[in-house]
């Protein structure tokens, strides 16, 4: 049975997505050893991963990334000769994702468009709920009046509930199609920021 989870997309990723790719689907990012780049072991094939940012105390859904497989392939381009060549040139167009982070691997995706206009609710977020392996729940910290004062408890590769993962589904789903009126305005009216 397939799982879903979540991951913080820090600033400087969001900043060249922002940039580059707002509209592509991703298809590859990369799991790590370290908290700058943290490790997706516990995600398996045919899982999803909400790829989430935080802007202004709102938290938003960039894209939902379906695991299609963790290893190299020939897409990924040639092993580099020496330290200086990239890690996967072949994926150069989506280093931003983690490329040269430390212990990087590839995990091939099926993704959605890269967007900054998915808004989680604020009644949702107070509600998303995060299992562990020892099936102890916990919901996130810092929630105050529907915004997310601090981002630290979305670092991580983290388990989702059941219910949580259907209802990032559906917001990602049911969202307005991009080039809509709506998402023009959001666009324009400052989902462009760093401040968290």
């Amino acid at each position: 049975m397939s799982a879903a989870f979540t991951t913080l997309w820090t600033h400087d990723v969001c900043r060249e997505l922002r940039r580059h790719r707002v509209g592509e689907r991703p298809p590859v990012a990369f799991s790590g050893v370290h908290q700058s780049l943290p490790s997706w072991t516990s995600v398996g094939v045919g899982d999803d991963v909400f790829a989430l940012h935080v802007n202004r105390c709102v938290v938003y859904v960039v894209s939902r990334l379906r695991v299609v497989d963790k290893h190299q392939r020939d897409c990924c381009g040639p092993a580099p000769a020496t330290w200086r060549d990239p890690a996967y040139p072949g994926h150069d167009a989506w280093a931003m994702l983690g490329s040269g982070g430390c212990g990087a691997s590839p995990v091939h995706v099926e993704a959605t468009p890269v967007r900054f206009d998915v808004a989680v609710p604020g009644d949702l977020l107070g509600t998303l709920t995060w299992r562990n392996r020892r099936g102890e729940e916990r919901t996130l910290k810092y929630v105050v009046n529907g915004r997310l004062e601090r981002a630290v408890s979305l670092q991580g590769v983290y388990r989702l509930t059941d219910e949580s993962a259907a209802r990032l589904s559906a917001l990602v789903d049911g969202a307005p199609t991009p080039g809509t009126p709506a998402v023009v305005r959001a666009r324009r009216g400052g989902v462009t920021g760093d401040a968290a």
